[in-house]
């Protein structure tokens, strides 16, 4: 393990002209420091305090940038702030495209607000230079106050004379999104948040325990002591949530960024991840036991999802028996209340749990071979090849998956798969004959594995794009807009339904488009929550265009922060005229934040390992606090 840097920043004594004063900021950054050096092997730790009139906005700039920038390659550095939090209107074009609440957020330092985009814009410096970077702000991220004697919000007015527009750091150059999830050059090195409260609440302080603290603090070093060692940030995020909701505080905690396999996955304060993400997590709420999968990941909503079951994957927090499993009793929009079966799970834990059981049936798979039809795909097991009752095997493994012998067809929205054997290969085929992928050898259990896979693969590919609830309330309230970069018009859609970007003939060659994606709140009165998932023809998907945040009534929200997104054939794929690829642009809005996790998957891979992984869900026949919209986007070369 390399080095650990620390800055560490409380205030509780503010000069009257700045804000008022706090009374828990100094025991938060007592404790926090205490587990910081528990975590820490002896002299490996390099901690600077900060506390009252020291933690001036210039002393927190000085520190990150001179203290911890000293990390590097294997190093970890970690800065805490408990203090007060502002935010002002943003007036500034700039900050408008990254600031879809249409505010700006600042630390409140011994002397002013410090912006928090130019914090991150420190903090990323130090990731670049290729540390694990973690901050944790305990302050509010929004204006309001509170009268309730027993709480004291974290939160300051700004001055008169405070200018947050006017210490942005200058704007990093654009990195263009990567088509592919898993493609490219990899992501830009980015430092990992835990805040205590959204854009659009206060954080607060109270008695914990006898002593005052930040209401997140507390919850946080409770859910880090009752944790396992190598517990992620997401996981610990989800215990804390969990623990404030029990408490009755109304304050919901932030991760960010939080994609699925990147920094918000690895462990706490550092060190490798030793498992995949968690698809979600199971967890003791105010309602009681919760797991973060509801109507929007495709389960149908009320007690019509009760017949759906999760199962623990870990022995994490008091360990499973065989039949240990997880019952749902009601599905909500983005969460369902369940029942452990069999298991006691640890109370101060978040456990991962994958799907393993639907109330709804399967998608359909019809098994061929070259010297039967469609109509004798029930042939006796001994007129069968081994490599085809292995395949079959397979399939019967997977819950996504049903095998059926094809004479009835899809049902409307049905998603029907053929597998067609011919020797030693096998194709994958649509229910119309054409081919989604290319063929797929078949000589043992390992190729059936395989093939199995890349059935579940399409299967939950198709799943996420076309899920969709009934009528709801949110309809038509966001609009997607997707503009070339260089014009201010809005594309059309094309006679078929897509938007349709274009190669650029040049002296070198053709140069691939560059487009604006914003999303429009249209409603006068409801912040929204929107998340934009990028399907793509690889049987992809990804959030990296816009991962998912709040966007105020009237605001807009810009993908990659305003950035070019540059639209490109994927790898591999020559771009030669008339060459094409397809992408299916999926919002999704909602009143409240989602879980993310299973929006994500790499491209299909026939040389990857076939690993298992949580099933999916299927589409939901109803919902009323979210919708969805998807905008079909197709990039083309010209023929010449």
């Amino acid at each position: 393990m390399g080095s650990f840097y620390a800055l560490m920043a409380g205030i509780d004594d503010y000069p009257p002209a700045v804000a008022t004063p706090l009374a828990g900021c100094l025991n938060d950054i007592a404790a926090a420091g205490g587990l910081v050096r528990d975590r820490v092997p002896a002299g490996g730790l390099r901690m600077v305090t900060l506390l009252n009139a020291d933690a001036t906005r210039e002393a927190v700039e000085a520190g990150i940038r001179d203290h911890l920038g000293q990390a590097g390659p294997g190093d970890t550095a970690l800065f805490w702030f408990s203090g007060h939090g502002t935010q002002s209107r943003a007036v500034d074009e700039a900050h408008l495209r990254i600031e879809a609440t249409g505010r700006n957020q600042a630390l409140v330092c011994a002397d002013g607000p410090l912006l928090d985009k130019r914090l991150g814009a420190h903090l990323d410096a130090v990731a670049a230079r290729g540390a694990h970077v973690a901050a944790i702000l305990d302050c509010c991220f929004s204006g309001g106050a509170t009268r309730d004697p027993r709480r004291t919000a974290r939160y300051a007015p700004p001055a008169a004379h405070w200018r947050l527009d006017d210490n942005t750091p200058p704007p990093a150059e654009p990195s263009p999104a990567v088509r592919d999830a898993g493609s490219g050059g990899g992501p830009v090195p980015r430092h990992v948040l835990m805040a205590a409260s959204r854009l659009d609440q206060l954080s607060y302080e109270g008695d914990h325990d006898g002593r005052r603290h930040g209401a997140f603090t507390h919850a946080l070093l409770g859910a880090v002591r009752d944790a396992a060692p190598d517990a992620s940030y997401r996981t610990l995020l989800s215990a804390a949530d969990a623990r404030l909701r029990r408490s009755g505080g109304w304050q919901r905690p932030v991760l960010y960024p939080a994609e699925a396999g990147g920094v918000a996955d690895l462990p706490f304060l550092g060190g490798a991840p030793r498992r995949a993400p968690a698809p979600y997590l199971l967890r003791l709420g105010a309602d009681g036991w919760e797991v973060d999968c509801g109507a929007v990941h495709g389960l149908p909503e009320g007690t019509a999802g009760a017949g759906a079951l999760f199962a623990p994957l870990t022995p994490d927090g008091g360990t499973p028996g065989a039949g240990a499993a997880v019952r749902a009793r009601v599905v909500e929009a983005g969460r369902t209340l369940v029942d452990p079966v069999d298991w006691t799970p640890s109370p101060g834990r978040a456990h991962p749990v994958a799907l393993t059981a639907l109330p709804q049936p399967p998608a359909a798979v019809t098994v061929t071979t070259a010297t039967t039809t469609t109509g004798a795909v029930n042939a006796t097991a001994s007129g069968r090849t081994g490599a085809e009752d292995d395949l079959r095997r397979s399939i019967a493994a997977s819950p996504l998956l049903e095998l059926t012998d094809g004479t009835a067809g899809p049902g409307p929205g049905d998603l029907h798969l053929r597998v067609h054997i011919e020797g030693t290969r096998a194709h994958v085929l649509r229910h119309d004959g054409t081919p989604f992928t290319d063929a797929l050898a078949l000589t043992g259990r390992e190729d059936a594995d395989r093939v199995a896979a890349c059935l579940t693969h399409l299967t939950r590919w198709h799943q996420i794009r076309d899920l969709a609830p009934g009528p709801s309330a949110l309809d038509g309230l966001v609009r997607v807009e997707i503009t070339p970069f260089d014009g201010d018009e809005p594309l059309v859609p094309d006679g078929n339904g897509d938007l349709v970007c274009a190669y650029t003939p040049g002296p070198d060659g053709f140069r691939a488009p560059k487009v604006r994606v914003r999303l429009h709140n249209r409603s006068v009165d409801r912040t929204l929550w929107c998340v934009l998932v990028d399907l793509t023809d690889s049987y992809a998907s990804h959030t990296s265009l816009y991962p998912g945040h709040f966007i105020g009534p009237g605001r807009t929200g810009h993908a990659l922060d305003g950035d070019p997104v540059q639209l490109s054939l994927p790898a591999g794929r020559p771009v030669v005229p008339g060459a094409s690829t397809q992408d299916w642009l999926k919002l999704i809005v909602s009143t409240s934040e989602l879980n993310t996790v299973p929006y994500h998957q790499r491209p299909w891979d026939a040389a990857a390992p076939v690993a298992a992984r949580d099933m999916g869900a299927v589409p939901a026949p109803a919902g009323h606090r979210w919708a969805t919209r998807t905008v079909r986007l197709r990039t083309v070369v010209p023929e010449l």
